[in-house]
């Protein structure tokens, strides 16, 4: 009952006002002063439960440091909104994380790409297509707290998600305005057909555009500092699914907790994109483990005039291949798995009691190795025992005969 009310006090409060569109406004232009200006109405997030979250840090040219969201979406490669790097001159990334002061994985990249069709000279005006993807020059190594997320596929591109349940994360506010602990949090939120968003912010909303408003309590929403992250939808399959990039809310005064809508860039449309950027094929994506690493030993022959010791030779070490799908070395790996929990059937909005607790599995792998001797290593053995023997009779040779000329004696092999 109070959620139909509040919807309908919203949709006559926009009756009223005038025939104007409302405008939208990137997240971070609204509510800048205000200590609720981040996700609420929603969670902290366990460790685990969105490992495909990215924090980032955009550094401008004047010293300027703003944050936004992102999502891995490949070892090398995330996504973000492209009016996030818009003008920056580089972009800190942290991942696996909950707590931005414990990072598993932090690196600084200069390489990203906003679509073509999006203006950089004009990032302070919101645009359609805003959408970027950033390479890592260091490659991510899965656990169980990071992990890429699965674009929207190609097929499901312009699909409409009208009343179907969704989540979105974020660390929320700016770097600069930032006093509350950097904890990423998470809200539902509801799909919204094109055309009902399209009668609230009008021709921005285009195809490559999908909306989402509050689950069940008006203030729930993206908000500053959230632009960027993912909007996260679970089919059939229960496989989350990047299906929107954090990109605008109504500008105030309606700002962030009206209730209205959320803009966000559907990443499904531009696949054909993603390939000529990265050669990559994100529809039929399967990742490989890297190659495992075969450390060999160093071989070293010790000789001496007085004995003739046996060249000691150490073996070669082969590292065998993990059994897991980490790309750790191999040493017994542990996953854990953390879903994140079904919608609460009721309007309150307090911490959903459904989450499933963690499962481990652990796999031991033999770390045996093989080693056989090398007949290139016994040959040399047996060249360098002649070798040795020769020097020793030339020694008594020579104190034996000490006016006779000294010969240089060399030996082939």
């Amino acid at each position: 009952m109070l959620v139909k009310t509040a919807i309908l006090l919203i949709a006559l409060a926009i009756n009223l006002a005038s025939a104007e569109f409302i405008k939208p406004d990137f997240i971070e232009n609204v509510n800048k002063k205000s200590d609720d200006s981040r996700i609420v109405s929603g969670w902290e997030a366990n460790p685990g439960q969105h490992p495909h979250h990215a924090s980032l840090r955009m550094v401008f040219r004047l010293g300027i440091v703003n944050a936004c969201g992102g999502s891995i979406v490949h070892r090398n490669w995330l996504i973000t909104a492209a009016h996030c790097t818009a003008g920056a001159v580089t972009l800190v990334v942290r991942a696996g994380v909950t707590d931005l002061t414990r990072p598993e994985y932090i690196s600084e990249t200069t390489e990203w790409y906003n679509h073509p069709s999006y203006n950089d000279l004009l990032p302070t005006q919101v645009q359609p297509n805003d959408i970027s993807i950033a390479h890592l020059p260091n490659p991510v190594t899965y656990s169980a707290n990071l992990r890429a997320i699965r674009i929207q596929p190609a097929a499901d591109a312009y699909r409409d998600y009208e009343g179907e349940v969704l989540y979105a994360s974020g660390h929320g506010r700016t770097w600069t305005e930032g006093t509350s602990p950097e904890v990423l949090n998470w809200v539902y939120l509801r799909g919204v057909s094109n055309p009902s968003c399209a009668s609230t912010f009008g021709s921005i909303i285009t195809s490559t555009t999908i909306c989402a408003r509050f689950f069940n309590v008006t203030s729930q929403s993206i908000c500053q500092g959230d632009s960027g992250g993912p909007l996260v939808h679970r089919g059939s399959d229960d496989v989350p699914t990047l299906i929107g990039v954090s990109s605008f809310v109504a500008q105030v005064p309606w700002g962030c907790h009206s209730g209205l809508p959320g803009g966000f860039a559907r990443p499904g449309p531009f696949h054909s994109w993603f390939t000529e950027v990265t050669q990559i094929d994100f529809d039929n994506l399967i990742e490989e483990d890297p190659p495992t690493t075969t450390t060999t030993t160093t071989t070293t022959t010790t000789t001496t005039t007085s004995t003739t010791p046996a060249p000691t030779t150490t073996t070669t070490t082969t590292t065998l291949a993990p059994t897991t799908t980490t790309t750790s070395a191999p040493t017994t790996t542990t996953t854990t798995t953390v879903t994140t929990p079904s919608p609460p059937p009721n309007t309150t909005t307090s911490a959903p009691t459904t989450t499933t607790s963690p499962t481990e599995e652990s796999e031991e792998e033999d770390s045996d190795s093989e080693s056989e001797e090398d007949p290139e290593l016994a040959e040399l053995a047996k060249k360098l025992e002649v070798k040795v023997k020769v020097k020793v009779k030339l020694q008594k040779n020579q104190k034996k005969y000490k006016h006779q000329h000294e010969h240089e004696h060399k030996i082939k092999y």
